[in-house]
């Protein structure tokens, strides 16, 4: 209200839906690097400040002179500023000229139902490839007589669009699709369409390694509840890291920023202090970037992955690298790691890594690191430290609890650092170092 009122009296122009979807996408876009880290620090301080007021709650004696819980390093900065994002994921909806085709990013919100597609050719954090593969989708549904998918119950097919790149030089394209009510020869002949377009037609120009197909009633679906139909090119694409060559299946995880995840798991490897006999417990492992890139430190790496496809990446990479001492494990961290902690019974030293999605780690898998008396130290990689991670934080740390079955002696924050995985966001991937 307050800059709409400013721009009345000011008579200033209304933003572009351009500058609209910036503000949005890249918040920090219009200050210099610099001042972009310096707004993370702070608002990473702010988030120490909070765990430390969390743990004094619980009794915990955990502030320092500085008033945090332990201390907090400058940001690491990315490697790079722009164009970073090695996977894109672009929305299918009306545009500002009302095109119900119009491929880009959202501007507003469901609940205002203000919903507005904006093309993201000059957001700065997607690169160029990315850009021009979505321009190519929208041509090609442009041409296609059947109707984009906006809202499920009122039909309409065509919906969103993945895009990932590799520095190898690769690109993936997954595209989802509503079959509503399209028999299989009806489906067979969108598909051959698609191909013909990105193989023969003006989609060429994006030289695809890989199109992919998702026939997919709901809003996001597993490899295992709608198949990932390949319909050009090769299964996968490859990316090296830290001398590694990874296999990326269409729906594995993979750190958005590439030249940032390099320094990210060099800085990781050096905290884990690892020494010949420790065993490295990768949790939420991925395709096994962690420990692969930490193999050659430790005797045994466990890696544990819900998503099956990236547990066979994880064990290809492994095998393709000529790395031997890594045991992959798949299903959710909850299910997998209790059972393997409940009998551990190795004398070497154990040191857990966890890299959770958003929603952080399941109460069992922490209470199973709580309670393995061999872990003495853990590094917790977390992209929103202010959500439920606090919530892990919190168990991590609090008193041993019968009631909750934590029975382990408690962790201890002893470091943070933060790194700008994300440029131009106010997003931030932190890493606390805990030990006991």
């Amino acid at each position: 209200k307050g800059r709409k009122k400013a721009r009345e009296g000011c008579s200033l122009p209304e933003p572009s839906w351009e500058e609209r979807l910036a503000n949005a996408v890249t918040p920090l876009w219009r200050l210099p690097y610099h001042e972009q880290l310096q707004v993370k620090h702070e608002s990473q301080r702010k988030i120490l400040q909070t765990l430390s007021s969390r743990l004094e709650e619980l009794g915990i004696d955990a502030q320092k002179p500085d008033g945090l819980c332990c201390p907090l390093q400058p940001v690491v900065p990315s490697p790079i500023i722009n164009g970073y994002r090695n996977k894109s994921t672009f929305s299918v909806n009306r545009g500002p000229d009302g095109n119900p085709k119009t491929v880009g990013l959202y501007v507003g919100t469901g609940r205002a139902r203000n919903i507005v597609c904006v093309k993201a050719n000059h957001v700065e954090n997607i690169p160029s490839k990315h850009k021009q593969v979505a321009q190519c989708y929208e041509e090609f549904i442009c041409r296609s007589p059947l109707d984009s998918c906006i809202l499920f119950h009122e039909g309409g097919h065509w919906r969103e669009l993945v895009v990932r790149t590799t520095s190898c030089g690769h690109t993936m394209a997954i595209i989802t699709f509503h079959p509503q009510e399209l028999g299989q020869e009806a489906l067979a002949t969108q598909k051959a369409l698609l191909k013909e377009f990105f193989t023969c037609g003006p989609g060429t120009v994006c030289a695809l390694t890989s199109l992919y197909f998702q026939e997919s009633t709901m809003t996001r679906c597993s490899h295992e509840q709608a198949p990932f139909q390949l319909l050009h090119g090769e299964p996968h694409i490859f990316e090296e890291l830290l001398g590694l060559k990874f296999r990326i299946s269409p729906d594995a995880f993979f750190q958005v920023n590439t030249a940032g995840t390099e320094v990210l798991y060099q800085l990781v490897g050096d905290l884990c202090q690892a020494t010949g006999d420790t065993v490295l417990l990768d949790i939420c492992c991925g395709t096994g970037t962690i420990g692969l890139s930490l193999a050659h430190r430790v005797s045994k790496v466990i890696g544990v992955e819900v998503v099956e496809k990236a547990i066979e990446d994880a064990k290809w990479n492994a095998a393709f690298n000529g790395i031997s001492n890594c045991e992959f494990h798949s299903g959710k961290a909850e299910a997998v790691l209790p059972q393997l902690l409940a009998s551990w019974e190795d004398a070497r030293p154990l040191v857990a890594v966890v890299n959770p999605s958003r929603a952080g780690l399941h109460y069992r898998v922490v209470r199973a690191i709580r309670n393995c008396r061999s872990i003495r130290r853990l590094l917790y990689i977390s992209c929103k430290p202010e959500g439920e991670a606090m919530r892990n934080f919190l168990e991590l740390c609090c008193p041993p609890d019968p009631v909750k079955k934590l029975a382990g002696e408690p962790f201890v924050p002893m470091l943070a650092i933060p790194f700008d995985m994300f440029p131009h966001t106010f997003h931030c991937e932190l890493v606390l170092l805990f030990s006991r």
